[in-house]
């Protein structure tokens, strides 16, 4: 059996004549402003430290005697060594724990994957980035990232897992980068907890969060989850029966927690989910925006709801988003919520016969909606429902064939336009208490992120992990 030491250099000797330039590190600034929130570890400051990289390599087939066997021992070596690079050729089977690090890269070599039957478990360590690796693991979540911040995980997939594809915990901090999927799982693809960020910028393909048991993404406890494109959550469903009644939606979000849905590298789509697109509860925010592309957010075909947003929760569309399919209603709003929307919003053909509350939205308990602009077309019931003390104020609103009128109202309904004609037809008057709505409008028009920093550790990435030694 070779030293450590002899492994190591040996393997160094057989890789290609890379440069080792130093290596600048960098740790977070802060909480992000609402738009670069997708920008996971960009918002670092220099720090002093330095260090050449050292190599490790690893062959789970046992081909390489010069290679290590496993992940864990190539850990176990580089424990000493922040800079280090561990290159792995697959398939592994074990549990990979990393507790601790500091600016460390495992990864297949660039433009190849390694599979992974087991999980990755990433706690108290800072700028961690995973490339090219399948994970699954038949006994819990493929990754766990517990108080780790500036985790990158790079075209890695984690899918088939008997837990969730991807555990965040305790203020961790993770960016999904170029492409990758956490699909089939048995629990959620991707389940937030404690404030913790999971941001995916997809810039070179799709990822993808699908046909999983649990909820696509589940957030909690001031957690936030962004997508800026090129980003899919179709298909989550969980069978129901008498001893198992958990509706099951594409994205749910409690306690204070941020979902935000951009079309800055391309289209997104929640679609097939079974209880609905979006659960945002318990004072949580809803952002679907358009970055000035020509992409689409698609919200379509999702069970009952398109949107369900409840007890004091927010939710604004903006620009370039069909909400459309739907058995109930495209959008629903109770429990003192609100929902704002400008522009190329089009909610159209969503509502069933049978259905009571089939409308294009509903807005309920306390609940207001502000349209600046939008479409309601062809939708089974009213464009707008308007029950039990709630309002709507719109202008610049089309509507056009809701088979229940254009909008209705309950005794305690109400609604503030300057566009009278036509629109309390079809329905119970809606009372107009004054004329003093119809405020202008400040689009706050979002603008792409700056995704330089996180592509340049790709290119680091590709500059450092090409080609095979021989």
């Amino acid at each position: 059996m070779k030293s450590d030491a002899n492994k190591m250099l040996t393997e160094s000797s057989r890789l290609p004549a890379f440069k080792h330039n130093a290596i600048t590190t960098t740790r977070q600034c802060g909480r992000y402003a609402w738009l670069l929130m997708p920008i996971l570890a960009v918002c670092f400051t220099a720090t002093a430290r330095a260090q050449q990289i050292t190599y490790y390599s690893v062959d789970c087939t046992g081909a390489n005697p010069y290679a290590y066997p496993t992940i864990n021992a190539a850990l176990t070596a580089s424990a000493a060594s922040p800079g280090s690079f561990i290159l792995v050729t697959g398939p592994c089977t074990e549990n990979v724990n990393i507790n601790s690090a500091f600016n460390l890269s495992i990864g297949a070599f660039y433009g190849q994957t390694a599979n992974l039957v087991g999980g990755i478990s990433v706690s108290d360590s800072e700028s961690v980035y995973f490339y090219g690796l399948n994970v699954s693991n038949p006994s819990g979540d493929g990754f766990y990232i517990s108080s780790s911040r500036g985790v990158t995980l790079d075209t890695c997939t984690s899918n088939g897992n008997q837990g969730h594809g991807l555990h965040e915990d305790l203020q961790s901090e993770v960016s999904g980068n170029t492409m990758g999927s956490f699909d089939n799982n048995g629990a959620s693809g991707v389940y937030l907890n404690e404030a913790s960020v999971f941001g995916i910028n997809s810039w070179q393909g799709p990822t993808d969060i699908s046909n999983n048991v649990g909820q696509g993404v589940w957030l909690s406890v001031n957690s936030v989850f962004t997508a800026i494109g090129n980003t899919t959550i179709n298909n989550n469903a969980v069978p129901i029966s008498s001893t198992n009644t958990v509706p099951v939606f594409g994205v749910t979000a409690l306690g204070h927690s941020v979902v935000q849905l951009g079309t800055c590298e391309g289209p997104n789509a929640v679609q097939g989910n079974q209880a609905g697109g979006f659960d945002i509860e318990e004072s949580s925010e809803l952002s679907i925006f358009d970055c000035g592309t020509s992409y689409q957010n698609n919200v379509l075909n999702n069970g009952p709801t398109g949107i369900s947003a409840g007890f004091g929760s927010q939710v604004t569309l903006y620009e370039m988003a069909a909400i459309s399919g739907h058995t109930a209603q495209g959008v629903e709003l109770y429990g003192n919520s609100q929902l704002n929307v400008e522009g190329d919003i089009v909610i159209s053909n969503n509502g069933a016969a049978g259905e009571s509350r089939s409308a294009g939205i509903v807005v309920d308990g306390n609940s207001e909606a502000y349209f600046r602009g939008g479409q309601l077309s062809a939708n089974h019931g009213p464009g707008v429902l308007v029950l039990v003390n709630s309002s709507i104020d719109f202008t610049g609103t089309k509507f056009d064939g809701n088979t229940g009128g254009p909008i209705r109202c309950d005794s305690s309904g109400y609604m503030v336009t300057d566009e009278l004609a036509g629109n309390r037809d079809g329905g119970a008057p809606c009372p107009i208490p004054h004329h003093l709505g119809n405020r202008h409008s400040w689009p706050r028009v979002p603008t792409a992120p700056d995704l330089t920093a996180l592509k340049a550790k790709h290119t680091r990435y590709i500059k450092l992990a090409s080609g095979k030694p021989h």
